[in-house]
């Protein structure tokens, strides 16, 4: 397996363990059987605060494995809003200045508004105030904000302040921070599987940490199979398995990045109604979809809305897949 060292170990230092594992609970990629007696081509890398892997097992080379860690280093220093210089990091600071942005940034900016047009400010990419002041990245410090402090990030947390004009993007609200984490990896999932596609390879496994993207089937024509993660068991546990060709899925869940204190548990799925971590009932949603960038959206989304109000919104989406795992531990998986 090649490793991409050098950013990898610099950013997670000592949180390197907390931060495997996180990655590692969210999916769990499993053969179910024997792939082939041919080993697959493997990288991992660190990128997107997390870890991520792709195995080649039909078509590829080292140098497209190489190409694909290259273009998550582009998208992460494009998308991120805490590397200096990204397109994001310059719209969070440019005073309400417009900023030329690339085509990507637009592509995944707008479909974020959508989805916060589609729910109602939901699922916002202006949660940047209040993401940054809860920090669950790799240097989450695990301290609860104030009520004070919520509140004043909360007031900047509004998506009517993206203003998008041609190549150009403003926050109206200076103060305003996009993060685009609900929705970027999605985004990223489908330039890689497109660009393998468009570098002959046949069979493939895209994992970012939480979303999954599989290109075509195992070598011998079956479905590769995917493990659930169950909630707050131990990481390699699977509360079901999915046997999946050709198709992305996306988990969100309360026990991906979290911390406890003072005997309370605060995970990273923030309401931007509360400033608090959402109670929704749910302990995770898993979304299935042909598109990674709508399945990434919509298991944030429909985290956010509880069972029930997102069975409602699914109905708009046929086609998709969805699996629910409620507090207490219920599966319910549907075809909408």
């Amino acid at each position: 397996m090649r490793t991409i060292y050098s950013r990898f170990l610099k950013k997670i230092g000592k949180n390197f363990h907390r931060i495997l594992l996180s990655a590692a609970c969210m999916m769990i990629v499993s053969g179910c059987g024997n792939f082939s007696s041919k080993e697959p081509l493997k990288a991992t890398g660190f990128y997107f605060d997390t870890v991520i892997s792709i195995a080649l097992y039909e078509g590829g080379s080292e140098d497209i494995l190489d190409a694909c860690m290259e273009l998550a280093a582009y998208y992460d220093t494009l998308l991120s809003p805490n590397i200096e210089g990204s397109d994001i990091w310059k719209i969070n600071h440019s005073l309400g200045a417009a900023v030329e942005v690339e085509e990507d940034t637009l592509t995944v900016l707008k479909t974020a508004l959508s989805y916060a047009q589609l729910s109602d400010g939901l699922a916002d990419p202006t949660i940047g105030s209040l993401s940054s002041l809860w920090n669950f990245g790799s240097g989450n410090e695990q301290i609860v904000p104030s009520a004070e402090e919520i509140s004043a990030a909360l007031s900047h947390v509004d998506y009517h302040t993206v203003i998008i004009e041609g190549s150009r993007v403003t926050l109206t609200d200076p103060e305003a921070q996009i993060d685009l984490g609900f929705i970027a990896k999605g985004f990223i999932g489908d330039q890689m599987k497109a660009f393998l596609i468009s570098k002959g390879v046949s069979s493939a496994l895209i994992n970012l940490g939480g979303n999954v993207v599989t290109l075509g089937s195992r070598p011998d024509g079956t479905p590769f199979c995917i493990g659930i993660q169950k909630p707050f068991a131990d990481a390699g546990t699977a509360a079901l398995t999915l046997d999946l060709t050709d198709i992305s899925v996306v988990s969100s869940g309360n026990y991906e990045r979290y911390f406890e204190k003072d005997g309370v548990r605060y995970h990273h799925i923030l309401s931007p109604k509360t400033g608090y971590p959402a109670e929704s009932g749910l302990s995770q949603v898993t979304i299935l979809s042909p598109s990674s960038i709508d399945a990434d959206a919509l298991s944030t989304l429909c985290f956010l809305l509880g069972y029930e109000n997102a069975c409602l919104l699914l109905k708009e989406y046929p086609g998709f897949q969805a699996v629910f795992i409620t507090t207490d531990g219920e599966i319910h998986y549907f075809n909408f």
